[in-house]
């Protein structure tokens, strides 16, 4: 092993490959170019006798190798923090933000959708769950910039490709499962098989007793209509947050609608691991104020409560309407799209949800990416029975803008789709896109 003494880095991206690092390839393809970039070693299934100068780590079981690599590598860091991973289809970044607020910004990391953050450093996401490699390296870097917790997102992708292969976490949370990422897992029963993957990984599990899906399930339990572990009672929604009682503790949040509770419950059961009272956990989340792009406010003087959430799925947009129609003192105006590429069974679902839960329904593109931007709004269309209340606008700024005139005070205007990203994808190239920026320059030309 002296070569390790000897490598700058490790990483199974041939592009990402960086002078004097180890690549780990998956497929003999990219050697050449790992090689061209730097690498001075290649950790390999099978040995290449034409390649010269060039150190191979050869096994057959090239996953399990990478999992013993980068673990020596970064020194076993995953071992001195105390890690907290998330899966379920909705609810996983807020639950981490919170969790991580209530543990103490300066001692918890985070890996998730949004962003990575170590210590006081805020990167760009790549990915909800990064490759093994990556998350070996950004435990280090934790360690080093004195952390003591981790929270991270797990997506049923990363499981199923074994991104987080040999990474014990100290407690899993199962928020719930409803239909998504079937493009890739084909069915709900493979959907949801990936996702309890993470229970074979975990010391101890905290599970929404509420879903269906995982009701049943060993370990700490937390809900609302089904009896729990961690439950709340006496609860009060409204516009300006949640109110809610865990074993007689009163909780109080800005968060908006019932969903928010469950997350806020999530967070709980964690934190009790790390021997916090529930007066100190009631404490620190009446403290937190929002996540980038879930339900996120934008705030502006002319009377219209105007939300951006990132709700893309069937259930998640299902649970923002059913919340805002809690809270509404007039309309509720809905603008959302499909991203092409990507599950199209959920398309005439979600049209059917927006349509029946919202009084005017603007019908736009997301990222399109491959697809055509017509055809996705057709295939949601098709879920929606009547279209009296429905209008199209293709071109997502123009469907903002039209939604916000059209808005009077007291209506809701709800952005959906995109939440947090800057961006917006087309087939042959990327824009700058922000619904959030879109929907303040509105307002203010309002």
């Amino acid at each position: 092993m002296k070569i390790l003494k000897k490598i700058t880095g490790i990483t199974s991206h041939s592009k990402k490959v960086a002078p004097g690092n180890l690549f780990i390839a998956k497929k003999a393809e990219f050697i050449p170019e790992a090689v061209a970039n730097g690498a001075i070693a290649i950790a390999t299934d099978m040995h290449d006798p034409f390649l010269k100068g060039i150190v191979q780590i050869v096994d057959p079981d090239i996953d399990k190798l990478e999992m013993e690599l980068v673990e020596k590598y970064y020194e076993h860091s995953d071992k001195k923090l105390f890690l907290v991973g998330i899966t379920g289809t909705s609810g996983k970044t807020t639950t981490s933000y919170l969790i991580r607020h209530i543990l103490g910004k300066d001692s918890c990391g985070l890996i998730g959708t949004i962003e990575y953050i170590v210590g006081k450093n805020h990167l760009p996401s790549t990915h909800t769950t990064p490759d093994l490699a990556t998350n070996h390296k950004l435990f280090y870097d934790m360690v080093q910039h004195g952390c003591k917790e981790v929270v991270m997102e797990v997506s049923s992708h990363a499981l199923e490709q074994k991104r987080v292969r040999g990474i014990e976490f100290d407690v899993a949370v199962f928020t719930n499962l409803t239909q998504d990422h079937l493009d890739y897992h084909q069915t709900m029963e493979k959907y949801g098989e990936a996702k309890a993957k993470l229970f074979s990984q975990c010391k101890t599990a905290v599970i929404n007793n509420d879903d269906s899906y995982w009701r049943g399930f060993k370990g700490v339990t937390y809900g609302i209509d089904h009896p729990a572990d961690i439950q709340a009672t006496n609860i009060r929604l409204s516009a300006n947050g949640i109110e809610f009682t865990v074993q007689g503790i009163p909780f109080k949040s800005s968060l908006i609608g019932r969903f928010n509770i469950y997350n806020c419950l999530a967070a709980i059961g964690v934190c009790l691991f790390k021997s916090m009272t529930l007066c100190q956990i009631a404490a620190r989340i009446r403290s937190f104020k929002t996540v980038e792009g879930r339900l996120e406010r934008v705030d502006n003087d002319k009377g219209i409560h105007v939300f951006v959430d990132y709700s893309h799925k069937e259930d998640a947009l299902k649970n923002v309407l059913q919340t805002l129609n809690e809270i509404k003192e007039n309309r509720i105006i809905t603008v959302f799209g499909c991203g092409g590429d990507r599950d199209q069974g959920k398309r005439p679902k979600m049209g059917r949800v927006a349509a029946e839960l919202s009084d005017l329904t603007i019908v736009t593109s997301d990222n399109p990416r491959n697809e055509d931007p017509n055809q996705i709004i057709k295939d949601i269309l098709s879920g929606i029975k009547d279209q009296k209340s429905v209008l199209v606008q293709p071109d997502r700024l123009e469907a903002i803008t039209k939604a916000i005139h059209l808005a009077k005070k007291g209506d809701i205007v709800l952005i959906a789709g995109k939440g947090h990203e800057t961006y917006q994808i087309f087939a042959t190239h990327t824009i700058d896109f922000d619904d959030r920026e879109i929907a303040r320059l509105t307002l203010m030309a309002k």
